[in-house]
């Protein structure tokens, strides 16, 4: 059974950081195009970062380009978003998805359950 679960999450000041893990089990992420979602109150789930199941291509959509940076570690089968220099308008729940598009889709493959990013002044 392939399971996604989320951590990471929290309350942090603007301008701070927070690594958000996605621990994969039931399969091997390094043969899935591994993505990041994220939905904010009132809005729709919005494309974060991806990386290609062969880790030599990543994507990220242009509000977090030079802030953000998507990683894996396959021996630990865990996928990783390093969220630097964090902005309001970074609150919402982020999720981990395993999911055969590229880039990623909102919708199909494999979703954890959310962990929450709240940034305040």
């Amino acid at each position: 059974q392939m399971q996604l679960a989320e951590s990471g999450g929290g309350l942090v000041q603007a301008g701070g950081s927070l690594r958000l893990s996605c621990e994969v089990s039931g399969f091997n992420l390094n043969r899935w195009n591994m993505g990041w979602f994220r939905t904010a109150s009132g809005k729709e789930r919005e494309f974060v970062a991806a990386i290609r199941w062969s880790g030599d291509d990543t994507n990220y959509v242009d509000s977090v380009k030079g802030r953000f940076t998507i990683s894996r570690d396959d021996a630990k089968n865990t996928l990783y978003l390093q969220m630097n220099s964090l902005k309001l308008e970074d609150t919402a729940v982020y999720y981990c998805t395993a999911n055969n598009a590229w880039p990623p889709r909102p919708w199909g493959g494999y979703w954890g359950q959310g962990t929450q990013v709240s940034v305040s002044l």
